[in-house]
């Protein structure tokens, strides 16, 4: 099945729940995702805000929300989004991963963070989808982190959505304009060119799309937009689960620098 993959640019903390005008445009789309990827039977979110040394689900029956952002108002630690947990699902995943090589496990107490409910409070506000969190690898590999996905792909046919919550563009010394006299961040924008070739040509074969991806840091500005990488990795796990181009790409603005979002 084709549009249950999709990876998000989640912005920044809670900012697309505040009305910032910086944000619109990603909140314009996942607010309105859920006209291509219809009602999911639940869904895996692979954040970039959790990094594990294998990979780790939640399996808890009603996990928390976790406020991992400072400097917020007083509101956005009050947030809600009580959608329940799926331990079936978790252990699921747990033994897909197995299958594939990786030593995984189940956390039982730990809770949703802000990569998961503040685009699923736009996506899905009435919180009534069972979720689960999928760790990335605190290692990093990129290799691997397309084989995590490759190992979970089959959730999809029993109408599961995997979301991979990062941003495509996450230097955080360089948001806001640049190149004052054109208003174009070129480093920015060859990355984000590069991005949607790999990910969405169609001539590109999957050996070579793989080679590429895994060799990110090869890429156009490559570390100017990512320092580290931890919120360009969701994608390689659903392009791992997608294991073909993308069908659909998103072209957004986050505090003026583009951001994509990919849909397989």
């Amino acid at each position: 099945m084709t549009g249950r993959i999709l990876y998000i640019p989640h912005g920044g903390g809670p900012l697309p729940l505040m009305g910032e005008p910086s944000h619109n445009q990603i909140v314009k789309f996942l607010r309105g995702a859920h006209t291509t990827l219809g009602r999911p039977k639940a869904i895996v979110v692979v954040s970039a805000h959790w990094e594990c040394s294998g990979p780790t689900v939640t399996a808890g029956a009603a996990p928390p929300l976790i406020y991992d952002y400072t400097g917020f108002p007083p509101e956005t630690y009050r947030l809600k989004y009580p959608a329940p947990g799926a331990p079936d699902l978790a252990d699921r995943l747990v033994e897909l991963l197995g299958a594939g090589g990786f030593d995984a496990s189940l956390d039982t107490g730990r809770g949703f963070d802000h990569g998961m409910f503040v685009p699923l409070m736009l996506m899905y506000p009435d919180a009534d989808i069972p979720v689960v969190q999928l760790s990335m690898l605190r290692d990093l590999d990129p290799a691997r982190h397309i084989d995590m996905g490759a190992a979970i792909a089959s959730v999809v046919d029993d109408d599961v959505l995997i979301l991979g919550s990062g941003l495509s563009f996450h230097n955080m010394n360089a948001f806001g304009p640049a190149n004052p006299a054109s208003g174009v961040d070129h480093e920015n924008e060859a990355f984000d060119a590069w991005l949607e070739t790999v990910c969405t040509d169609t001539s590109i074969d999957e050996d070579e799309r793989r080679s590429r991806l895994s060799r990110w840091k090869d890429a156009p500005s490559a570390r100017y937009n990512h320092p580290r990488e931890e919120h360009l990795l969701p994608l390689h796990v659903c392009y791992g689960a997608g294991g073909g181009p993308a069908t659909r790409a998103f072209d957004g603005r986050v505090l003026e620098k583009k951001v994509a979002g990919y849909i397989w």
